[in-house]
């Protein structure tokens, strides 16, 4: 990066009077500073990797303090490097102190220590996007920047007292910022950070103890919130930083994650898991949607999630007849007693496929009591134990390996199994769930596909364990040869290889990320906080998979009410405890920044027919009247639209066959929530369906458009 040279304003046409000098001087000079502090931290940040890379690390802990320098340092020099000068977010001067204090998406310092940005997490910052006229937090002044490829093309004034007023050009300042909220889209969210609102600012600012609902309709900044909550949240809470379990984002669709993907990296935040519940189990990339309401009713359950509990423990039955074991020492007598001493010995909550090695173990202590023989070690039993075949033979039929999909594949394809498991189930219940091919999974199966998985384990973790034991054990060996031939070259026995002769240091020289462990579950958890984006939709059963991921049941939960395709009429509150929560917050959006006035009057009446306590924000921006006409113009209006506007996004929805093109997409409903464009058409919304899906599909529909909304019907 080169020191600046040119001005950091682009301001062209009819904003030409705000490039006046008396308005912008302090600023240039502080961009200065600024790309000059920019150039001499991305140098020093090269130079210091460089030093990191070629170091060896040292001992084991040496070594992982190296690698997460080196992780730390690049994170930081990607986040320098996606930006230049537009790092900065904007700047506010505090009443008694006339040196603007500027804002940025990082921290930034000069060669001197001086603070060039304050990390907009940072509590120093909050004024910036909390301050309001009514309660301006000590402010006199603010300003916000656009940046457009790396240089500022309009910025905005806002004036708190009669002193902010000089040296400031915003006349109609806030209405110029809020019809800057509906510029085009693109087929990824653009930037929102300098953006952000007051009422928005509060929730992504609020602590994380517990779970948060924030409740808001169409346009409010849900996913705003969401996103910037988790950034500030992972800068703010130590407890949730990455070495603590990290955040996990749920959103509702791969169309949705794909739009917001580049927002947490624009924020310093690249660690953060995202995906939406279905990628959270193999099966989801491939499982269907449920055709039969009543079945995906069942399934939607909690309860029937516990009966993976008891569909394990069906295969978890201590033999009830003993055996005698012969050996080349003795003869051992294993009791039925001691077949269930042994079962109980597992500790409760060990995954079943995890726990027949610590059955084995108590039965070795349980025989190894039985004799005084002082040359037979447990060791040496143990071993001999492991080629008795009656033994083993008994032990695997008595607690058996188990794959998740078998084990929910049977409680479907056996109806008796399914009765024991579920005995609540009516008979007619059990008739409905019954499927002849089992592993043709659906998105309701999911759920129970999880449970059984966490609750299962991994089949093949004694065979891990086993590899990984021997290659430590190879490696024990090469260390002490290593050793042994290091004292045998000390010819005076004294010194730093003295210290060789202790056996806790030989076994600490043995690398233990070297060796070979089973591939990791980045989506398993334990996460120490989860953000789920349209909340609204989950159903109980799928509630109980994020819980299991996040033990402290600290959450950040968003969503709409009004947009739950299947219904949501009780309170957030109700739903929440019931499948699980204790302590619950509550939030509300109510304002509307991207929706226009004219939208939201067609679309409120829809919403309210089926939900009449529907959380309708209240638009602040005003568009063009909502058209209607004939399918058959589709084609033309889409192509005009396209020849008139050279940015933004269109999307048509409801018209299946429509190819989509460049910069129009085609949609469902279903998959266009979360989303928003410029042009919206609607084709035949009518067909989407009656009661609330049909409703709200229509609702959510109408309500993505930025600016412009056609209905179109009669196809």
């Amino acid at each position: 990066m080169n020191t600046q040279a040119t001005s950091a304003f682009d301001l062209s046409g009819h904003l030409v009077s705000k490039a006046a000098p008396q308005l912008i001087a302090d600023d240039e000079r502080h961009f200065a500073a600024i790309a000059h502090s920019l150039e001499s931290s991305i140098a020093d940040l090269n130079e210091r990797l460089d030093v990191q890379r070629r170091s060896s690390g040292g001992n084991i802990r040496e070594t992982a303090e190296r690698d997460m320098e080196i992780h730390r340092l690049s994170s930081r020099l990607r986040a320098l490097r996606r930006f230049g000068l537009d790092l900065c977010l904007g700047r506010f001067v505090r009443e008694g102190d006339p040196e603007p204090v500027y804002i940025g998406r990082l921290g930034l310092s000069d060669s001197e220590g001086d603070r060039l940005l304050i990390d907009w997490r940072s509590p120093a910052a909050e004024p910036f996007f909390a301050a309001t006229h009514a309660d301006p937090m000590g402010l006199v002044s603010r300003r916000r920047y656009r940046w457009n490829l790396g240089r500022i093309s309009d910025y905005w004034d806002e004036v708190f007292t009669e002193e902010g007023f000089e040296g400031h050009a915003a006349l109609d300042d806030q209405s110029a910022f809020i019809a800057s909220l509906g510029a085009n889209r693109s087929d990824r969210m653009r930037d929102v950070l300098g953006t952000i609102q007051s009422d928005q600012n509060a929730i992504i600012r609020a602590g994380a103890s517990g779970a948060l609902v924030v409740d808001g309709g169409p346009g409010t900044g849900k996913t705003v919130v969401a996103l910037h909550r988790t950034a500030h949240l992972l800068y703010a809470d130590s407890r949730l930083g990455h070495r603590r379990g990290g955040v996990l984002f749920i959103g509702p669709h791969q169309p949705y994650l794909a739009y917001v993907a580049e927002v947490l990296p624009s924020l310093g935040e690249e660690g953060v898991q995202t995906c939406t519940v279905r990628d959270l189990v193999p099966e989801g990339a491939t499982a269907k949607d449920e055709t039969d309401p009543e079945v995906a009713r069942l399934k939607e359950s909690a309860r029937l999630v516990e009966a993976i509990e008891s569909a394990v423990r069906f295969y978890e039955k201590p033999p009830t007849k003993g055996m005698t074991l012969s050996t080349p020492w003795f003869d051992l007598r294993l009791r039925a007693a001691d077949w269930k001493e042994a079962f109980d010995a597992v500790d409760p909550g060990t995954p079943h496929n995890e726990a027949r090695e610590r059955i084995l173990e108590e039965l070795v202590a349980i025989l190894d009591d039985q004799h005084d023989d002082e040359d037979v070690t447990a060791r040496m039993l143990h071993s001999w134990l492991l080629r008795d075949r009656e033994l083993i033979g008994t032990l695997y039929r008595s607690w058996p390996l188990l794959e998740p999909t078998d084990l929910v594949g049977d409680l479907w394809s056996v109806p008796a199994y399914l009765r024991l498991c579920a005995p609540w189930l009516e008979p007619d219940e059990i008739r409905a769930l019954r499927r002849e091919e089992t592993q043709d999974w659906t998105v309701s199966d999911l759920p129970l596909l999880d449970a059984a998985r966490r609750r299962l384990g991994d089949p093949r973790a004694s065979e891990h364990k086993r590899h990984h034991e021997a290659a430590a054990e190879t490696e024990r060996d090469r260390v002490s040869m290593v050793i042994d031939d290091l004292m045998d070259a000390d010819d005076d026995g004294e010194g730093l290889v003295t210290m060789l002769h202790h056996a806790d240091l030989r076994e600490n020289l043995v690398d233990e990320s070297a060796l070979p462990r089973g591939d990791a579950d980045l989506l398993a958890g334990p996460f120490a906080h989860i953000v789920v984006d349209e909340a609204q939709e989950l159903t109980d059963a799928e509630w109980q998979m994020l819980l299991q991921r996040c033990p402290s049941r600290s959450f950040t939960i968003v969503g709409d009410r009004a947009q739950a395709r299947h219904g949501f009429t009780e309170p957030w509150r109700e739903r929440l405890e019931r499948v699980g929560f204790g302590r619950i917050e509550m939030a509300a959006l109510s304002v509307n920044y991207r929706t226009p006035t004219q939208v939201m009057a067609a679309a409120e009446p829809i919403i309210r027919a089926v939900l009449p306590d529907a959380n309708v924000p209240t638009s602040i921006r005003e568009g063009a009247p909502v058209e209607y006409g004939r399918a058959e113009e589709l084609e033309s209006i889409v192509d005009a639209w396209a020849a008139e506007n050279a940015e933004g996004i269109a999307c048509v929805i409801g018209a299946p066959a429509f190819r989509a093109g460049p910069r129009v997409r085609s949609l469902t409903p279903a998959l266009a929530k979360g989303l928003e464009f410029d042009l919206v058409v609607l084709v035949d919304p009518q067909d989407f369906g009656e009661g609330i899906e049909g409703s709200v599909d229509r609702y959510v529909a109408m309500t993505r458009a930025t600016d412009r909304l056609v209905i179109l019907t009669g196809a």
